[in-house]
């Protein structure tokens, strides 16, 4: 059931993605991997109901053997694997994702840390933040 809502939300971000201008790095971008994430579709909700809250769509690739920095996520996220195996440690529970597999994370839960278990190959996330448009998607862990 998760996944199939996950995908829903996914499938319409996507068809969302072919009305975007232009594909463009965010200046939230920090050292948490190698290649900045990439926002690759920002979206304002404004109506009746929710005020002030910002779609992101954001492209994470991970070099092979790659570990991020830690950081957390001031806005709730929803990850979709696109390619690879990912390992991942929220607050000091580690969890292990690969292609084809959905996670969500609530605001500012510690990442301590996320690796691409393979060396030779990369891995990749689609990850699809909703939240304040004054907040960033991503912060260092300090």
């Amino acid at each position: 059931m998760m996944k199939k809502t996950v995908l829903s939300m996914m499938l319409l971000s996507g068809g969302l993605l072919t009305t975007a201008k232009a594909q463009h790095k965010t200046d939230h971008s920090q050292n948490i991997t190698q290649a900045p994430p990439l926002v690759v579709f920002s979206h304002m909700i404004n109506n009746e109901k929710v005020d002030n809250q910002e779609v992101q769509l954001v492209l994470v690739k991970f070099t092979p053997g790659e570990i991020s920095g830690a950081h957390r996520h001031p806005k709730a996220a929803i990850a979709y694997v696109l390619e690879g195996e990912i390992e991942s440690t929220f607050d000091g529970k580690i969890k292990r994702f690969k292609k084809g597999e959905s996670f969500y994370e609530d605001p500012n839960l510690l990442h301590a840390e996320t690796k691409n278990l393979s060396k030779t190959k990369p891995a990749a996330l689609l990850v699809y933040f909703i939240g304040d448009k004054n907040l960033p998607f991503i912060e260092a862990d300090k």
